[in-house]
C-alpha cells in the first residue's frame, strides 16, 4: 500500500495543514492501492512563500549552475526508472512495457534536452543601443494530468528550472504516486530548498488556490478544456500569465499510395496505445471514400491483434485510469452505435475474461461522418473513427472542422504532397510520417489551448522579455 501523506515544501517533508485523505485505486483490479493526502489553500500559501523567497536567489544564478543541477537530477532519475514504472503501472495501468519504455523515457528525454537547450541558451541580445533581456518570470504552479504523468511533469518542471523559475508542482490526484517519486528525485538531486514545491490534491483544494493566488506569477495546465477555462477565470483577476495544453479530436489524414495499408493500420495501432488516452492522438483517421471498407478491414485486423489485459503482464493496452473515465467512453461508444456508424470491432462492456478493471475494448468505428458525437468529442480511450474523404481539400476542411488543433497527422510516400497538406492543418503539432522531435514545439490552436512545450520553445513561456533602451551609446555618425 502506497502513501503520499506528506507534502514536499522548501525543500522538507511536512505534513498538510488539515489532513483530509484520498484512496487511490488501482484501475485494473478495482482496488485501493495508497493513498495520499489532500492539500487545501493553507498548504498553499506555505509552499507560495517558500518559492518567493527561493525566488530571490534562485533566479539569479547562472546557466552553468543551472545545469549542474539538472545533470544532478538526470543522475538520479536514471537510478530510479524502475520505481517509476513500477508507479505507474499500478496508478494508471499503464503495461509494464509502456511504463519502463516511453512513459519513463519520455521523462529522460525531456530533461536531455533541456539540458541541451540550455548550453546554448541567449538570455540577452543587444540591438543597436538597446539589450533585450529574458528574465524568469517568477513563482509558477505547475498543474499535471494522469494519462502522461512523467511526461507532463518533465515538460513543466525542467524548462521552469532551466530558466530561473520557482515552482508548485500538483500532481493528479488520480496517479499521484510517479510525481512522489519525481518529488524525491529532485530531493535527492540538491535542488535548493523553496525552488520545487510539490503539493498533491484536487483541483478544489489545489488547483484553484494556485490558479487565484496572488503571489504566483504563472500557471501552466495540462488536462480537459472545461478545466482549462475554470482555471483561466480563476487567474483572471491577477493578471497571470496562463498557459495550456488541453483537449484535441486529431485528424490521421492517409494518402491514397503504396503504403496505404501499413499506414492506416498504424494509425489504428497508434490510437490504441496508452489505452487511448493521449490528447494528441490521431482519433479521427481519414481515408479514401473508394477505400473506406478496405480500412475498415484493416481496421479490424489490427485491433484484433492488441492484446488487453493486466498491465502487469505482457499486454499491449492495460485499463483506462477511472470509472469515471470507463464509464464515460461507454456513452461515447454507445452514442456512435445509436448515432449510424459502423462499429468494425470492439463495443460496449469489458472485453471477455476480464470482468475486473476497467478495461475497453479496441473499438472501431468506420463511415463516421464529422458530425457524429464520436467524432466531435474526445472520447480519450481506445477508439478510432475512420471519416472518408473524396479528394484532397476536403480531407483538409474535414480535418479543420474541430474546435479542437493540437495536433495532426500525415501519412504517405508522396513527401511533397504530405508536406502541402500538413501545412494546410490548423494544429500546433504536424506529423508526417510519424515523425517525432523532442525538439519540436507542442501545443495547440483554438480550444486545444495557448503556449508551447518541449525544447528551447518550453522555455519561452517561463521568461519575461525587458528591453533596457540607452544600454550602449549610440554608434557615432560615420
Amino acid at each position: 500500500m502506497r502513501e503520499s501523506l506528506k507534502f514536499y515544501i522548501d525543500g522538507q517533508w511536512v505534513s498538510p495543514a488539515v489532513m483530509k485523505q484520498l484512496d487511490v485505486e488501482n484501475p485494473a483490479t478495482e482496488q485501493v492501492c495508497g493513498k495520499i493526502a489532500l492539500g487545501s489553500a493553507a498548504d498553499v500559501d506555505i509552499a507560495v512563500q517558500a518559492a518567493r523567497r527561493a525566488f530571490t536567489t534562485w533566479s539569479d544564478t547562472n546557466a552553468s549552475d543551472r545545469i549542474e543541477i539538472l545533470q544532478n537530477i538526470l543522475a538520479e532519475y536514471q537510478t530510479r526508472t524502475t520505481d517509476l514504472a513500477s508507479a505507474l503501472t499500478e496508478e494508471m495501468g499503464a503495461p509494464s512495457a509502456l511504463a519502463n519504455g516511453f512513459q519513463v523515457g519520455l521523462g529522460a528525454g525531456h530533461l536531455s534536452t533541456a539540458i541541451e537547450v540550455l548550453q546554448s541558451f541567449r538570455f540577452e541580445e543587444q540591438r543597436g543601443a538597446t539589450m533585450i533581456v529574458k528574465e524568469p518570470i517568477g513563482v509558477c504552479a505547475l498543474i499535471t494530468p494522469w494519462n502522461w504523468p512523467l511526461n507532463q511533469i518533465a515538460v513543466k518542471v525542467f524548462p521552469a528550472l532551466a530558466t530561473g523559475c520557482t515552482m508548485i508542482l500538483k500532481p493528479s490526484e488520480i496517479a499521484p504516486f510517479s510525481g512522489h517519486i519525481f518529488t524525491e528525485i529532485m530531493h535527492a538531486a540538491g535542488v535548493p530548498a523553496g525552488v520545487f514545491n510539490m503539493i498533491q490534491g484536487d483541483g478544489a483544494g489545489v488547483g484553484t488556490a494556485l490558479s487565484s493566488h496572488p503571489d504566483i506569477d504563472m500557471i501552466t495546465f495540462t488536462g480537459s478544456t472545461r478545466a482549462g477555462i475554470e482555471i483561466a477565470r480563476c487567474a483572471a483577476p491577477t493578471v497571470k500569465r496562463v498557459t495550456q495544453e488541453l483537449g484535441g479530436k486529431s485528424p490521421y489524414i492517409i494518402l491514397d499510395d503504396d503504403a496505404y495499408h501499413k499506414n492506416v493500420a498504424g494509425a489504428v495501432a497508434s490510437m490504441m496505445g496508452n489505452s487511448g488516452q493521449t490528447c494528441s492522438a490521431g482519433s479521427r483517421i481519414l481515408v479514401p471514400a473508394s477505400r473506406m471498407d478496405e480500412a475498415a478491414q484493416i481496421a479490424r485486423q489490427t485491433a484484433e491483434q492488441v492484446t488487453v489485459g493486466d498491465p502487469n503482464t505482457d499486454v499491449a493496452m492495460g485499463p483506462v485510469s477511472s470509472r469515471v473515465q470507463f464509464n464515460k467512453i461507454q456513452g461515447l461508444i454507445r452514442a456512435g452505435i445509436e448515432e449510424g456508424a459502423t462499429l468494425v470491432c470492439g463495443g460496449l462492456e469489458r472485453p471477455e475474461g476480464l470482468p475486473t478493471g476497467y478495461y475497453v475494448k479496441p473499438t472501431v468505428f468506420a463511415h463516421v461522418t464529422n458530425s457524429m458525437t464520436i467524432a466531435k468529442e474526445e472520447i480519450f480511450g481506445p477508439v478510432a473513427c475512420i471519416i472518408a474523404y473524396r479528394d484532397l481539400d476536403e480531407a483538409v476542411a474535414i480535418a479543420n472542422d474541430t474546435e479542437y488543433g493540437l495536433a495532426g497527422y500525415v501519412a504517405g510516400t508522396d513527401l511533397e504532397q504530405a508536406r502541402k497538406i500538413a501545412r494546410k492543418i490548423r494544429a500546433g503539432w504536424v506529423s508526417i510520417n510519424d515523425g517525432f522531435d523532442f525538439n519540436c514545439p507542442f501545443g495547440g490552436y483554438k480550444k486545444s489551448g495557448n503556449g508551447r512545450e518541449w525544447g528551447e520553445f518550453g522555455f519561452h513561456d517561463f521568461l519575461e522579455i525587458k528591453g533596457i533602451l540607452g544600454y550602449a551609446p549610440e554608434a557615432a555618425p560615420s
